[in-house]
């Protein structure tokens, strides 16, 4: 990095955390906000026009998803740095985030100075992992990448084949011991990671992919978490 400041972008479909967040930056030394989205659609405009070093992405955006962002960024700039600012600590968005693109994922809650540290790192080329996410990084990010669909978790590819074999929804939930809503929930993130409009799409998407044949063995009762 040369002598100018870091250029930082904020998105955020939250307008008081995007005011306190840029407050936050205007306060740490050689870092400049130069701009603020509350959305994929703005963001991308935003990062087209002022060109930052790093962009501050939440995941829960309105119009849009995150990890949706995180990739077309990553794709089109990839010169950009994105660090992940979100409430969601688990798993699945932590390594589909990372696999979108992101160099960086810290838990909304985190100290000024974790955040800076983030942004830091991640415009000088490090992969910055807040918390106690670096504990459970490697493994995660390690597991199953040589398959189909390595965005979805292992209970999203384990719903997926099902449906692909053709079950409903009730019979899916009854085959895995879960609730009808778990089953519609892992439905509905299967559509938006993959980025399918329809139940059926996804069932195709699965068939090209070698999933759900139906000669295959019935599978044992599931321990995916």
């Amino acid at each position: 990095m040369t002598d100018r400041p870091i250029r930082v972008v904020v998105v955020d479909d939250h307008p008081v955390f995007r005011l306190g967040m840029s407050a936050l930056l205007d306060t740490l030394d050689g870092i400049e906000c130069v701009g603020e989205a509350a959305d994929a659609s703005e963001a991308r405009a935003l990062v087209g026009s002022t060109r930052p070093d790093v962009v501050l992405m939440d995941l829960h955006l309105g119009p849009g998803s995150g990890i949706e962002a995180t990739r077309a960024l990553s794709r089109d700039h990839p010169e950009v740095r994105v660090l992940v600012v979100t409430m969601l600590n688990d798993d699945a968005s932590l390594v589909a985030a990372v696999r979108a693109g992101a160099r960086g994922y810290v838990l909304k809650g985190a100290s000024a100075a974790d955040v800076e540290r983030g942004i830091r790192g991640v415009a000088g080329g490090d992969l910055v992992l807040g918390g106690p996410l670096a504990d459970r990084a490697a493994a995660l990010l390690g597991a199953r990448a040589d398959g189909p669909f390595p965005e979805l978790t292992d209970r999203e590819r384990e719903v997926l084949g099902l449906l692909a074999r053709g079950l409903s929804n009730p019979l899916i939930a009854h085959r895995l011991g879960l609730s009808a809503k778990t089953v519609r929930n892992n439905v509905s993130a299967i559509l938006v990671k993959l980025r399918l409009g329809s139940r059926a799409e996804a069932i195709a998407r699965a068939r090209d992919h070698g999933m759900g044949n139906p000669n295959a063995a019935e599978l044992p009762p599931s321990s995916a978490r």
